[in-house]
This record gives structure tokens, C-alpha cells and sequence, in this order.
């Protein structure tokens, strides 16, 4: 089982203008990738989900890839 990134690393706030950190979770096709899939913890996983879809909304990350 793989350890969660947020937690290993202490990072208490996902934070949605870190861009590059957001792209680890992300398929090619840019969509979230399950925790099963990552390892995150589901109390870091709801916090991502709610970072990628703010830099969704501030066009920082794209909502499809082409």
C-alpha cells in the first residue's frame, strides 16, 4: 500500500496555485486519478479534488486535454 504524499510530506493545506504539484494526480486526459491509484488518504483526497477544481475554475489547469 502506498503512502499518502500529504502526509509523508506534512503539507497541511493543498494549495489550489501549485499548479505542478496538482499534475501528479492528473491522467493524461486530466482527469483526478482514484486514491487507489495514488495512495492518498480520503481526508487529502477530497482536499485535492477541491484544489483541482478551483484551478479548473481559474483556468490554471485545464477541465479536458486535447
Amino acid at each position: 500500500m502506498k503512502q499518502c504524499y500529504f502526509c509523508t510530506n506534512t503539507i497541511s493545506y493543498v494549495d489550489h496555485k501549485n499548479v505542478e504539484m496538482l499534475k501528479r494526480f492528473l491522467n493524461p486526459h486530466a482527469r483526478i486519478m482514484a486514491h487507489s491509484r495514488t495512495g492518498i488518504c480520503a481526508r487529502h483526497q477530497r482536499k485535492l479534488a477541491l484544489a483541482i477544481k478551483r484551478a479548473r475554475f481559474l483556468a490554471l489547469l485545464p477541465y479536458i486535454a486535447r
